[in-house]
């Protein structure tokens, strides 16, 4: 399957007309997160940064993205509908990360985290189990490769959100859980969660619980956490984590004050001076070579 990186939606409601109106700009806002028909029916996932073959006419290139955007469209449109009719006809429950936390603590219901290894090191769930719908692509061919740099260049600099894959092995490691199992699916903002609920559904599972807006929007009293991170910020990197310029990180600041706004601040100053300073350093080198040529 090939590599790609996930939309972020921080929530969805259970009600159709709602989802629809406060969910469609979320789902469909952020380039590269679509669906692909070559996916199994119930996970059709492509990247937005699929490349498309060179046509030597600009016409015709643009008439064929064009026609890409709406495919992307009516098949995240058909996702969402699919998705939409899990949650209302309640094959799947939909539980807030407080109420994940009171069901893992008083019933002794399993979390199954299906998050990638790059946000998982950074925190998860004490007791968890973690099988990742889709990891890191850590491959090396050619085509891989290739996928790697477009994410990097489309925006994986900046948000730190690495080449990701589809895990072939993630059915076959559920599917050693019992089909009568309680499990609650969680991921990093929600929707990876939700579409691994509607494979899970397909395979069997029917005690199925979502967790809305993912572990993202758990407080930290609602889960009991491990590793060296708090959860919120499990899915941020890059060079927005860098500067502080993450929704996650704004609302830390406005939580803890000056002491926090000044680090990254300084980091950003400290930005502009080694800007700064590698830009001064190549005209100086340009001017030595100029001198050296004219003698």
């Amino acid at each position: 399957m090939k590599s790609l990186a996930l939309p972020s939606v921080n929530a969805l409601t259970t009600s159709g007309s709602k989802f629809h109106k406060e969910q469609s700009t979320k789902f469909s806002g952020r380039a590269g997160y679509y669906l692909d028909s070559s996916k199994p029916s119930s996970l059709k996932l492509t990247p937005a940064y699929t490349t498309h073959p060179f046509n030597v006419s600009g016409i015709r290139m643009q008439a064929g993205e064009e026609d890409f955007e709406l495919k992307q469209m009516r098949d995240m449109a058909a996702a969402k509908k699919r998705w939409e009719a899990l949650i209302r006809d309640q094959k799947v429950k939909v539980l807030t990360p407080r109420e994940a936390g009171y069901a893992i603590q008083l019933s002794s219901k399993s979390l199954l985290d299906v998050r990638p290894s790059s946000e998982r090191k950074k925190a998860w769930v004490k007791g968890s189990t973690w099988i990742p719908i889709f990891d890191v692509d850590d491959k090396f061919d050619a085509g891989t490769l290739s996928r790697k740099v477009t994410n990097f260049v489309m925006g994986g600099w900046w948000s730190g959100m690495p080449s990701l894959s589809y895990n072939k092995e993630f059915l076959s490691k559920v599917e050693k859980l019992p089909k009568d199992t309680d499990l609650i699916v969680a991921c990093q903002k929600g929707l990876r969660s939700l579409a691994a609920c509607e494979l899970l559904y397909n395979a069997g599972y029917r005690n199925l619980f979502w967790v809305q807006g993912g572990l993202e929007a758990a407080e930290e009293e609602d889960l009991v956490r491990e590793g060296p991170q708090p959860l919120k910020f499990a899915g941020i990197g890059g060079v927005s984590e860098f500067l502080g310029w993450t929704d996650q990180q704004r609302l830390q600041a406005a939580r803890e004050g000056w002491g926090y706004r000044l680090l990254f601040s300084a980091r950003l100053v400290g930005v502009f001076l080694v800007a700064d300073a590698l830009f001064i350093g190549v005209q100086q080198v340009g001017r030595y070579i100029q001198d050296i040529r004219s003698h």
